[in-house]
């Protein structure tokens, strides 16, 4: 009773906000001598409030722990951002014979997805058939979004088409799939098959469609989409508003993105002013960011990066200082970028300016040998988007050693010639890596694949994508839908990825 009551109220602590009361009352406590119940309440509950140590003590404290438990580890790892954490976890899951079960393989699918390390997706899922666990519709969903999230679309497609899809979170999961890949044409094939097939979408299916557009520059065939929400009874929401401002803003239609926005139904949110802000750093357009800024009430480092941006591509360095003076006065320190690969199941991390990787000195004169060639091939460093008013060598220097250069440099030390190498960043790729990542796509003959914070970017002979034709038939089932000219195959840039699959073998750490 005593042991229940307590897990009660610090469950009561969490819900209320009072994280620090349910922290105090576990402290005070002098012996943690919890039923097993208990035990799983308090887990989950500090793990809810991102108190990973304090709930990891309560585990390993426990005589005896059921799936529950680890499920509750296992999930709140994922939760709270430390995927391999979670996955080691579930590696002594397994080697204590505890048997996972359906939400087990669901945290971790989710938790692979986020991570992107193809290597662990393939091994989770060769597990999920082994312990001949049910594929319903939420772990279907879970499958198809981290093979999508782990470069592996092609996958992702076979598994769409070989479980259940009466429920719209499975098309909704390979819509936005399609969508990251810059797959618009696909991702609105699939809204037309949907509809036939007498699925109803919802609002979250309009987000993916939207998205897809807004990637692949379809102007015209997102302000249909938008306006197709209204036949199924869908209300715009914020992430549809901001969808359609993120488009036309990547359009350079900075004035039709401001009109939606003045024109919303609701008070634009912070989400909705980051898309505008974004998009005036695109077309250097300082005095509609300073608008975008002044809207937002608590800035964060990447406003204030996306603003100073703006100045330093107009060459305004004294905006651009006054800028750095107020992060440092706020006490805003900018994000730093974080890049990782995936190499023989292991997870390798850069940092930008990262000198700390034990094969430093072999990645380093990989990475100073792809910049001697890259610039014989003509390419010029895009100098204009270091924050500093200093020296062109010094901006160069600050330049070359972005995390995902160094990823790549690792990756092509690491690996035979001609295989394709997938990097994954936290943070949006710079135009200048962009640039670089495609002449050396060129010089090296390599596919080089980077997944940043919005999308994937796929190089290939120093172009973006794969410039492809989608079928007559493609475009009339998309006419059907959106009343469109049918008849004739329509230009349009699509991505293909297609990868090899590899062994199941427990990845390493």
């Amino acid at each position: 009773m005593h042991q229940t009551l307590i897990s009660s109220l610090i469950s009561v602590y969490v819900s209320f906000g009072c994280s620090n009361l349910a922290s105090q009352l576990l402290k005070e406590i002098p012996c943690w001598d919890f039923d097993l119940i208990s035990a799983n309440v308090i887990i989950a509950a500090f793990m809810k409030i991102g108190e990973i140590d304090i709930a990891k003590k309560v585990f390993d404290d426990m005589p005896i722990c059921d799936v529950v438990s680890w499920n509750s580890m296992i999930g709140g790892f994922v939760k709270n951002g430390r995927f391999e954490e979670a996955l080691r976890i579930f590696q002594e899951m397994l080697s204590l014979n505890n048997e996972p079960d359906a939400f087990t393989f669901a945290s971790l699918i989710k938790g692979c997805a986020q991570l992107g390390g193809r290597d662990h997706a393939q091994w989770i899922h060769g597990l999920l058939i082994e312990k001949q666990i049910a594929i319903n519709y939420i772990l279907g969903s879970a499958l198809i979004d981290m093979y999508s999230k782990c470069g592996r679309i092609e996958t992702a497609k076979e598994i769409f088409e070989t479980i259940q899809r009466n429920d719209v979170s499975v098309w909704n999961a390979m819509i936005n799939g399609l969508a990251v890949h810059g797959l618009a044409l696909d991702a609105i094939a699939l809204f037309s098959r949907m509809v036939l097939e007498k699925v109803s979408p919802d609002c979250i299916t309009f987000v993916g469609i939207l998205t897809a557009c807004s990637h692949c520059g379809l102007i015209e065939l997102g302000c249909k989409y938008f306006d197709l929400m209204s036949g199924y009874a869908i209300q715009p929401q914020l992430e549809h508003y901001g969808a359609m401002v993120d488009l036309l803003g990547r359009a350079g239609r900075i004035d039709e993105a401001y009109a939606i926005v003045q024109e919303m139904p609701m008070e634009p949110d912070v989400v909705i002013w980051r898309a505008f802000l974004s998009a005036c750093r695109t077309q250097k357009n300082s005095h509609m960011g300073e608008v975008a800024i002044n809207k937002i009430e608590t800035l964060k480092s990447g406003d204030y990066v996306l603003l100073s941006n703006i100045y330093c591509s107009a060459n305004k360095w004294d905006s651009a200082e006054r800028v750095r003076d107020t992060m440092k006065k706020n006490g805003v320190r900018k994000n730093s970028g974080k890049s990782w690969i995936e190499m023989a199941g292991v997870i390798h991390r850069f940092k930008a300016g990262d000198q700390s990787h034990l094969e430093r000195e072999a990645i380093n004169k990989v990475l100073e040998g792809l910049i001697r060639r890259t610039k014989m091939e003509g390419f010029i460093p895009t100098k204009e988007l270091v924050l500093m008013d200093v020296s062109d060598e010094e901006k160069e220097e600050n330049l070359n050693y972005h995390s995902e250069k160094l990823a790549l440099a690792y990756g092509i030390l690491k690996s035979s010639p001609g295989t394709a190498i997938q990097i994954t960043k936290n943070l949006r790729t710079c135009l200048d890596c962009h640039c670089w990542m495609k002449v050396v796509s060129k010089i090296l003959y390599r596919v080089i694949v980077v997944r940043d914070r919005i999308r994937f970017h796929r190089f290939e002979g120093g172009v973006i994508d794969v410039e492809g034709y989608a079928s007559s038939m493609l475009w009339d089932i998309v006419a059907v839908v959106l009343d469109l000219p049918a008849g004739g195959a329509r230009k349009e840039t699509i991505t293909v990825h297609c990868e090899s699959e590899n062994g199941l073998t427990p990845p390493q750490y």
